[in-house]
């Protein structure tokens, strides 16, 4: 019997082309989302959950860790948006509200922006959209022969990724402590239930509007917060996802204490930038703190003032670059550098100061820069 080279009499590529138009969902190849359900969670979080189709079954392994996320592709007025959004929980995991379905996910969104509020206040039901699949370094290292103690530490909507990460580790037999700071205490159910079910878990929500409820005697996070909480701090990993204001508190409060003689707290820290999971680096001065610089775009012979990233500063002087997802994820918005230094501010990273690639929604002038814009 003979072998070698046998051509594909039908491309899979023209099979998938007329099974999408045939039936939106049923791609072969790109991975797709239908919209099953909405879910309140709170004044301005909403839960979104979708069933997946058989291509990310396929491509995913119908698998994700706890923290990771994926990339939603929104069509609106025409134009395609890209925006990442936290997957809430485990695969497979019925969240309190839901009856548990098979082949599905959940992610929860603050109803603000074009896109975010689009998803959760104009789509219908049964509506279908194309992602990526989960992806994303904020997840619990690999495990070791003894279990490390976990400081989830959110603001905000930044609690979304904590569900699965905690969850995660709470069935590796970590000990887990969560601290979220909001304007009220959200996710309760979920929290009591994660607490009466491991008691290796405790939780502090702390409403920013109530008194009653802060932590160590304080709105905010600070060194007492972190000591208030009895943790061994020089074995304790923390993980931790919200507003810059947040993530600068707890720079603050790990470089005032000392844990080891030859290691620092900051080393511990690791946090969500949506795709980069960072560890830590000194972030004060990577935006608003940032000197004045002036930013030329050759092509167009127009010129700005920065002291924020190059694509927030050019918008506010009513120029329109190319961008999209604005976290650094889909390069949409890179361009050539042709003199000057940029910050990176997600590495904090430091270009050089000729021709160069760089991305101009994570990228802050530290000195007078050209673009060949």
């Amino acid at each position: 019997m003979t072998t070698g080279y046998h051509p594909e009499l039908i491309q899979r590529v023209f099979v998938d082309f007329v099974s999408t138009h045939i039936h939106s969902f049923g791609s072969l190849i790109a991975p797709k989302l239908r919209l099953l359900a909405k879910h309140t969670l709170s004044d301005d979080l909403i839960a979104l959950q979708f069933e997946t189709n058989h291509a990310f079954r396929q491509q995913s392994n119908n698998h994700w860790h706890g923290g990771q996320h994926l990339s939603l592709i929104v069509p609106i007025d025409g134009i395609h948006h890209q925006r990442q959004y936290s997957l809430l929980g485990l695969p497979q995991q019925a969240l309190w509200w839901q009856s548990k379905k098979p082949h599905t996910l959940t992610i929860a969104i603050k109803s603000q922006g074009l896109v975010s509020k689009y998803l959760t206040q104009k789509t219908l039901l049964g509506d279908v959209f194309a992602c990526n699949v989960p992806s994303g370094n904020f997840v619990l290292p690999h495990m070791q022969d003894e279990p490390t103690p976990i400081l989830c530490i959110a603001s905000g909507s930044g609690i979304t990724p904590m569900l699965g990460l905690v969850t995660q580790a709470l069935m590796n037999r970590q000990s887990v402590t969560l601290l979220h700071y909001n304007r009220t205490p959200i996710l309760t159910s979920f929290w009591a239930s994660l607490a009466a079910t491991y008691p290796t878990f405790r939780y502090h929500l702390i409403a920013t509007q109530d008194v009653s409820t802060y932590f160590a005697g304080n709105r905010y996070l600070t060194t007492a917060s972190l000591l208030a909480l009895g943790l061994p701090l020089a074995q304790t990993q923390i993980y931790a996802c919200g507003a810059q204001s947040l993530l600068l508190s707890l720079y603050q409060a790990a470089r005032e204490l000392t844990v080891d003689d030859t290691a620092s707290l900051l080393d511990n820290i690791t946090i969500e930038r949506f795709g980069t999971s960072v560890n830590h680096h000194d972030q004060e001065g990577s935006e608003t703190d940032s000197i004045a610089q002036t930013v030329h775009l050759r092509g167009r012979q127009r010129q700005f003032t920065s002291r924020t990233t190059l694509l927030k500063s050019a918008e506010a002087a009513g120029i329109r670059l190319p961008h999209g997802c604005r976290q650094g994820i889909c390069h949409l918005c890179r361009c050539q550098k042709i003199s000057g230094q940029v910050k990176n501010i997600q590495t904090g990273v430091v270009s050089g100061e000729g021709f160069e690639s760089i991305q101009t929604c994570i990228s802050v002038p530290v000195t007078d820069v050209v673009l060949d814009i």
